[in-house]
């Protein structure tokens, strides 16, 4: 859980809790050390307790005579473009590059963004262009195909928004970049050199392994991804390398970045996770 904020334990936190509990915000008041201490689910329900609190508990309506507040999810909404605001600018971007390039029909688009530029003889460079720098981070937004964009955006907002709500907005950047710009390098080498690609889903993978690492040595509220989850996206790990998935008929698959990724996401979250254990013991 997250704690919501502190008060001085001769303070009547009654009126408080009532007021929560008829709005139906999940919380729990606890003695710690001195002080009572608001814990609740998510950093939306947090945002009510405080400002329930600074407006003064004293004043709160009775239970019977308030008007319906907004709920958590409405609150959190409203809120979203200061509490997630990188989740959201990814998902943006990706959306736009998106609608660019015609869910990647559009070549003349398509080649804006992909790793390496188009030569005058009409094929993709065999080498990155370091005057295009830009080129190694842009095929993360580079999509094929409706599905391939809502399976992917559908589990940044997941994994992304924990990870901003956890550790904050310049953390996830860094973390999308980095990874980013590790699963398309590898996806190159591992391609040929000039092939096209493009999608989050390396990203994907590597915020899953930073996660799933993160919460097994540094557990928190945040990264607790259910088992199901994890073994589902490890088991179409697998499936996808066995080149089953691509026999189907789904298209190719980047398994390079998938893996390497993944592989950069579990080293990044051990190391985090343990530093964060480590300050837990102190």
């Amino acid at each position: 859980m997250l704690k919501a904020l502190t008060c001085p334990l001769d303070e009547d936190l009654a009126p408080l809790a009532q007021f929560l509990r008829s709005r139906g915000v999940v919380h729990r008041i606890a003695e710690e050390r001195g002080e009572q201490v608001i814990w609740v689910v998510d950093e939306a329900s947090a945002q009510i307790v405080r400002s329930l609190y600074e407006q003064g508990v004293d004043s709160l309506p009775r239970a019977s005579e308030a008007p319906r507040a907004p709920s958590p999810a409405a609150q959190f909404w409203r809120q979203a473009h200061r509490l997630i605001p990188v989740t959201l600018g990814v998902l943006l971007i990706t959306a736009v590059v998106a609608l660019l390039t015609g869910l990647g029909t559009d070549v003349r688009q398509v080649v804006m963004f992909t790793f390496t530029p188009l030569e005058p003889s009409g094929y993709l460079a065999e080498q990155p262009d370091m005057t295009q720098w830009w080129r190694l981070i842009t095929p993360i937004f580079l999509h094929f195909g409706v599905m391939h964009l809502a399976f992917n955006a559908l589990w940044y907002w997941e994994l992304g928004r924990r990870i901003e709500m956890r550790s904050g907005g310049l953390w996830l950047l860094g973390l999308t970049l980095l990874i980013g710009l590790v699963s398309n390098t590898a996806q190159w080498l591992w391609s040929g050199n000039s092939s096209l690609f493009g999608g989050l889903s390396g990203v994907l993978y590597g915020l899953l392994g930073y996660c799933w690492l993160y919460q097994k040595l540094a557990p928190n509220v945040f990264f607790d991804l259910p088992r199901g989850v994890i073994i589902m996206m490890l088991a179409w790990l697998v499936l996808c390398m066995t080149g089953l998935v691509t026999l189907l008929g789904f298209g190719a698959i980047a398994n390079a970045a998938h893996v390497s990724g993944f592989a950069a996401g579990c080293l990044i979250g051990a190391v985090a996770g343990a530093l964060q254990r480590q300050r837990q013991v102190q």
